[in-house]
């Protein structure tokens, strides 16, 4: 198995920290490359002992999956500098936001092309990622790109059209819950706590958390906490007057609804 990383960003190093740490891929190979910034290559290498892709990209010819994590916007250059490289048997897996799957094959032709929505939980195994493909994915390839995803978290195959969606939710959703635990840290100083025990106590209690919501339903998770008349309720009230599921429900949308501009934009 043999991937190229054209883009060598947060997101694919997140994804190359799993594979490695995971042992589902070996460092020599992963390959990557990128537009210009030959010091973040360099670092990659030093780093996790991936391979830097050569003048040449002969690299590419032999990969099985071409991974594309640049900006939307670099999509259509990083394309244009890769698809003569391309052979019939490799499976480009998109990670851009909104770039759709025909807006690929406008620019390689009739290859293999997935989309994915991972997170930078990818980092740690624990991403929640979604994935669309086209009809040029073999079963066989479905199959080796869902172990390679699920090796980094878990993975929903679903309709491209609910990628948007999935990316308003999974895919920006860590940045949601690092902004709550910023805010909760920064309650806890401000009602009397340390700064350090403040951000000790809100990290664990994430974590816990996490843990309680894969044996039960959250609604159920909820109730049982709050006591009527009690400490968790008068702080639910208050969550519930502001609008909190409302904010919540607004958050999820701008993102969906800019990951559908993004497709838009670069067609």
């Amino acid at each position: 198995m043999k991937i190229v990383c054209v883009g060598a960003g947060s997101m694919a190093e997140s994804m190359i920290h799993g594979w490695i740490n995971k042992r589902i891929m070996k460092p020599e190979e992963i390959s990557v490359m990128n537009r210009s910034d030959q010091d973040r290559l360099e670092f990659l290498h030093d780093e996790y002992g991936v391979n830097i892709v050569d003048e040449d990209k002969t690299e590419l010819k032999d990969a099985n999956f071409i991974l594309l994590a640049m900006k939307p916007k670099d999509v259509a250059a990083a394309l244009g500098g890769i698809k003569k490289k391309l052979t019939g048997n490799t499976v480009i897996v998109s990670v851009a936001a909104g770039v759709s799957i025909d807006t690929i094959q406008r620019h390689v032709g009739n290859f293999p092309v997935a989309r994915a929505m991972p997170n930078t939980s990818a980092q740690v195994g624990k991403s929640a990622t979604g994935v669309a493909w086209s009809k040029y994915v073999t079963k066989e390839q479905q199959h080796e790109l869902r172990k390679l995803l699920s090796s980094i978290g878990s993975v929903t195959v679903v309709e491209e059209e609910q990628l948007h969606a999935l990316t308003g939710v999974a895919g920006s959703g860590p940045a949601y819950l690092y902004y709550f635990a910023e805010a909760m840290r920064e309650a806890g100083v401000a009602n009397g706590l340390s700064a350090a025990d403040s951000k000790k106590l809100v990290r664990q209690t994430f974590l816990g958390a996490a843990e309680m919501m894969q044996q039960e339903d959250f609604a159920e998770l909820r109730r049982k906490v709050t006591s009527p008349n009690g400490t968790t309720a008068a702080g639910l009230d208050s969550l519930a007057e502001n609008n909190f599921k409302d904010i919540v429900e607004q958050c999820v949308s701008a993102a969906a609804a800019r990951s559908r501009e993004l497709g838009k934009e670069f067609k």
